[in-house]
């Protein structure tokens, strides 16, 4: 489209395109080209289009130049004006005006400017249209100055809100007019406008039907950040407007600070209500909100939640945990509606006012406007000082119902009380406060004195809460006077506003006293407001009252010191390690990733830190008024010098992120953890099948993309020559790592059943993605080496054709053979595929297909029995219960009827010989599932979402079982590993110990028989109980060398033995003696003869009596030759 519009049909691609460019109302863009060096800007074509050489300029000429240059001068080519490119052009300062240089009809950037709200400039990149890849960084280094400062332009001009002057709601498609420029935007969604100028005056007006427009004079834009610029805007039919049917301002009305939009409505919300309420602004805000229930109330109410936070459904190192609880008497109600209005409050400031937005970006704020949902139910609007509606359904003061330290609280814990204790202990909670009503004071720790006594009862952090307490007080404009009701309560005064607890009043199993006794938090009891259930109409003046001070109590959580306790070795946080401020006798404990917070007044403290199995830490720190000291401790590991630890036994050790990742599995196998996980792991994608060449492309990117934590691997190729790829997603791809549990994820062994190789696709680019985002994920990549092949019989798969639900076509490789009948070593594909289970280490694999809807186990040969068979199907059953309807068993499909929870043995099924299965089972010793995902095996691709959408959860949870079973290390006594030691399981099924004598098994639930076999040392046997919740059973077997000999005892046999050698050497001592007395005596004799060899020459022939070997011997013999040598020669 252009200024004379295109009439052709554009093809579906722009027309998405266009449809997204004004749904998305961008502000500023830029479009990458190549084929030279430069800037172009609008207009592209011109009324006469002329083929070149005709300047068209928009209205918005000056600030496009700009724009250009913004570009063009960060560019070292660009900015020269010269590309020296093959088609030789120049450009004065490396930009140029569309139609000027070519004119071009239809072009985006004009699309942009004239259909959207978005000044757009096309910009040419490089000569060359498709550089080497080689060129790439310098491309990257030449343009990486210029995209930067492209970008941060769109932050110049003036921005702002159009409201209605009534109720504050937004207005949509407003007009935005700047007087001199003939070229207008509108508003969006929530009434916001981005205008970009250049810095200078400018008269700004505001348009909408039905209003009356508004107009701001001499606005000044000046370089760099935009002006604010806000209108209100009167509707036409408003009786106060009908005289003046125009508003003119002539000075300008830019606010001198940010005022940021405060609450519209003021009501009474009931539990519906509130409810609706609640999910409205959770749908709203979806990037700073989560909505959650902590339990539920005797009448079965939730016990909502909302989180508010930049990162909302995590806890994120470093950040403290926040909350109000409002409503807990059901009948004080103030609090309840200031937790709505704060909740709004900050969702609607959020990005445009500073305060609002540092503190959702830096703490995670969690607000329960009632605790006791049922008592504000039969509470009634106007009560001032009664009782109706104070405590719980079952008529029990919830504040009375928590443990206390002094005496013993009788009553039945309701649920209301325990699913609050309970939601605390989950949470590392910092500070929070109680929110009441029936006065006006802030009320802090303890609450109850041992004798029960109306006097101070002091905490150890006595005057930390009282600045807490003051922090709050302070702000209220009314609370800190100290007469808080006085037509009421004409005696009662409090100074400053606030109170300890036990000197006004003794509340024994008060939840603020258990707050502090047993969690890291700190909380107060705020009574906002003398009336209980105030009148609707008099709330606005309560939010004016308490606004402040809801603010800024929240600040206080930024006090005191902060930091993270870790492993000097390899970092790794401590969970649970005890700090303690010297002179307070309060301590508080680290968070499960090591971090911890200590609220503190200002001054100079001395903090040790201490955590079991490691030496303590100490230092000074400083603490100032308005912000927090961070103290970062490294903790030494006792025994963890050169010598290593001493072995004081088989039990192991575990450190903090063991017992971590055990909470993980045991969370994400219990209750809705892996349910949230599945919802925290989103992606967008748009499902379809891909060949082999997008589906290696899309490995590659893969690999490309995420380098830190994956690793592919060819495995081999087909017959036709195609790829058969492997992706480890690990954190230390490609390197050994005996301790931890391997995975093998397949698809694709029949060509005409892809939906598998899609689904692992999907499951990689999630698994990674998600990675360093998702602390579920991370820590399972963490903990585990995935490997996934997405596509073992890619040359079948090209033959398949789509929508073929029951066709053989690619059912098998090019040869013609059905791949799963041929583990013997036949096919290329094969071999690739037994090299890799062979390679060993792996303790599950996963196998998908297609045709049917059933999970199945080992065996598909035909066997009478199948040892460990329990564990097998307990497998195949994790894989269908974690399925919506695998685990149902009524598969409605036509070739396997109804199967009981969807799992059956796979010679049930259809039983052959050579099947992966049963290679990976005889020969990698390692179980091996195979899920049949769907009655179709080639279904249309708009199915592969729902297919996802079935199968992710079961994917997700395999890394999870993969976790389970017995997993430990064998030893000898001196803690030397053995590997290749054979470990039985129940007698039977054998696993060999890897490097570092680890080992691992998948078990069913259940009690269990270990018992190790090693050469050379005695058996061992042990009994393990595995979980279906817990990770895997860690144990230690250490050997002891065997000490029997051929049957007999080691000792008897090695004293043998050397009574034995001793006979043995005394014999041959003797014997040597007389032989080498013997030797000596002829050997003297034969020495003279050598000297008076012509003399006795005759006698010599007598006496050697033809011996002529003897003679000869001797004639020859050297005098070096030793003794024994002459003993030999004499006796041959």
């Amino acid at each position: 489209m252009n200024q004379n519009e295109i009439k052709t049909t554009p093809p579906g691609s722009v027309i998405f395109c266009i449809c997204a460019l004004i749904f998305f109302r961008f502000v500023l863009s830029a479009n990458l080209h190549g084929g030279t060096v430069v800037a172009s800007y609008p207009f592209d074509d011109s009324a006469a289009h002329q083929s070149t050489g005709h300047y068209s300029p928009a209205a918005d000429d000056a600030l496009f130049r700009y724009l250009a240059l913004v570009y063009s001068s960060n560019h070292p080519v660009m900015k020269t004006g010269n590309p020296n490119c093959p088609e030789y052009e120049t450009f004065k300062d490396g930009i140029t005006n569309g139609a000027e240089w070519y004119d071009v009809p239809g072009g985006m950037q004009d699309f942009n400017y004239l259909y959207g709200n978005c000044l757009e400039i096309t910009v040419e990149l490089s000569c060359c249209k498709h550089p080497p890849a080689d060129n790439l960084p310098k491309e990257w280094s030449m343009n990486r100055e210029s995209l930067l400062a492209y970008m941060e332009k769109v932050h110049i001009g003036v921005r702002g809100f159009v409201k209605e002057a009534v109720g504050g709601a937004a207005l949509i498609n407003a007009s935005i007019v700047v007087k001199g420029i003939r070229h207008n935007l509108t508003t969006g969604m929530f009434g916001d406008y981005y205008r970009l100028l250049l810095p200078g005056t400018y008269n700004i007006t505001a348009v909408a039907p039905g209003y009356i427009s508004m107009t701001v004079q001499s606005v000044q834009v000046s370089e760099g950040k935009a002006a604010e610029l806000n209108f209100t805007l009167a509707s036409t039919n408003s009786s106060a407007n009908e005289a003046d049917s125009s508003v003119e301002h002539t000075t300008p009305v830019l606010p001198t600070r940010h005022q940021p939009l405060q609450p519209q409505e003021f009501r009474h919300h009931n539990f519906a209500d509130m409810e609706l309420f609640l999910r409205k602004y959770s749908t709203d805000f979806p990037s700073i909100t989560h909505l959650y229930s902590v339990g539920r109330s005797v009448e079965d109410r939730a016990l909502y939640v909302m989180v508010i936070s930049d990162n909302p459904k995590v806890h994120e190192l470093g950040e403290p945990e926040f909350k109000y609880v409002a409503n807990m008497h059901g009948n004080e109600v103030v609090g309840r509606e200031l937790m709505l209005n704060l909740i709004e409050y900050l969702c609607q400031n959020y990005g445009t006012d500073p305060e609002v937005t540092n503190l959702v970006n830096n703490t995670r704020i969690h607000i329960m406007p009632s605790m006791n949902p049922d008592g504000y139910e039969v509470a009634i609007e106007g009560d001032v000082q009664g009782y109706k509606g104070r405590n719980n359904s079952n008529n029990f003061d919830l504040n009375r119902n928590f443990p206390d330290q002094f005496v013993s609280i009788t009553e039945p814990r309701q649920p209301e009380t325990i699913a609050v204790m309970n939601w605390l202990r989950s949470i590392p909670f910092v500070l929070s406060a109680n929110l009441h009503g029936g006065s006006l004071v802030v009320n802090y720790p303890y609450d109850d004195d041992k004798d029960m006594l109306t006097q101070y009862s002091q905490s150890p952090d006595d005057e930390v809460f009282q600045q807490l307490a003051r922090a709050y007080s302070q702000e209220n404009p009314m609370m800190h006077n100290g007469h808080p009701c006085e037509t009421l309560y004409r005696d009662e005064f409090f100074t400053d506003g606030i109170t300890n607890g036990a000197n006004w009043y003794n509340v024994p199993g008060g939840m603020q006293d258990w707050n502090y006794l047993h969690t890291n938090c700190f909380e107060v009891t705020i009574e906002q407001g003398c009336v209980k259930y105030p009148w609707a109409k008099d709330l606005p003046g309560y939010w004016e009252q308490n606004r402040r001070a809801l603010l800024q109590f929240i600040h206080q959580v930024h006090t005191g010191v902060k930091g993270v306790v870790s492993d000097i070795r390899d970092g790794t946080g401590i969970s649970n390690a005890t700090i303690s401020v010297q002179g307070i006798d309060h301590t508080v404990t680290t968070a499960l990733t090591g971090d911890y917070w200590r609220l503190l007044t200002p001054g100079t403290y001395s903090i040790t830190v201490s955590a079991h199995g490691y030496k303590p830490g100490n230092t000074y720190a400083t603490v100032s008024k308005d912000r927090v000291e961070v103290v970062d401790f490294k903790l030494t590991r006792l025994h963890s010098d050169a010598k290593g630890p001493a072995h004081s036994g088989p039990q192991p050790t575990q450190n903090p992120s063991e017992k971590e990742f055990q909470s993980l599995i045991k969370e994400l196998s219990l209750g809705q953890g892996l349910d949230q996980l599945v919802k925290n792991t989103a992606t967008e994608n748009s499902f379809r099948y891909r060949r082999y060449k997008e589906m290696s492309e899309f490995m590659r990117g893969l690999n490309r993309n995420f380098p830190k934590i994956t690793s592919l691997r060819r495995l081999g190729q087909s017959v036709e020559i195609r790829t058969i790829w492997a992706l480890e997603i690990s954190n230390q791809p490609g390197e050994a790592e005996p301790s931890e549990p391997k995975i093998r994820f397949a698809a694709g062994i029949h060509g005409n059943a892809p939906v598998g190789t899609e689904l692992l696709l999907e499951f990689a680019a999630l698994l990674c993605i998600n990675y360093g985002n998702n602390p579920a994920i991370t820590k399972l990549i963490n903990e585990t080496r995935i490997v996934i092949v997405p596509s073992i019989n890619p040359d079948g798969r090209e033959q398949a054709v789509e929508k073929q639900c029951t066709s053989t076509q690619g059912l098998t490789n090019a040869h013609g053979t059905d791949l799963d009948t041929d583990f013997f070593e036949a096919q290329p594909e094969t071999r690739a595929i037994m090299d890799l289970i062979q390679e060993k280490g792996y303790s599950l694999s996963v196998a998908l297909d297609g045709g049917s809807l059933v999970a199945t186990y080992p065996y598909d040969k035909p066997v009478q029995t199948v040892e460990n068979e329990g564990t097998l199907k307990y497998l195949a059953n994790a894989y269908a219960r974690y399925h919506p309807k695998l685990h149902l068993g009524n598969s409605g499909c036509s070739n396997n009827g109804d199967i009981p929870v969807g799992v059956m043995r796979a010679a049930e099924r259809q039983s052959h010989m050579g099947s992966m299965k049963d290679y990976s089972m005889d020969f990698g010793h390692c179980p091996e599932i195979t899920v049949y995902t769907g009655c179709c095996l080639f279904p249309p691709a708009k199915q592969l979402a729902t297919l996802w959408e079935e199968n992710k959860k079961s994917l997700l949870g395999m890394l999870v079982e993969v976790h389970k079973g017995v997993r430990g290390v064998v030893r000898d006594k001196s803690g030397k590993p053995i590997a290749g030691a054979i470990v039985l399981l129940n007698g039977g099924v054998r696993v060999l110990t890897g490097e570092g004598g680890y080992f691992q098994a998948l078990l069913e639930p259940g009690s269990h028989s270990i018992e190790a076999v090693a050469e050379g040392y005695q058996q061992q046997r042990q009994e393990v109980v595995v979980s279906s919740y817990e990770t895997a059973s860690f144990i230690v077997i250490e050997f002891d060398m065997d000490n029997s000999i051929f049957g007999l005892p080691r000792e008897f046999v090695v004293a043998s033995a050397a009574a034995s050698m001793t006979a043995l050497v005394v014999t041959a001592c003797i014997i040597w003696c007389v032989c080498a007395a013997k030797s000596n005596h002829q050997k003297d004799g034969f020495h003279r003869l050598r000297q008076h060899r012509d003399d006795y020459e005759d006698e010599i022939r007598l006496t050697s009596m033809g011996s002529k070997k003897s003679l000869l011997s001797h004639e020859f013999q050297d005098e070096s030759e030793s003794d024994e040598e002459t003993l030999y020669a004499n006796k041959i």
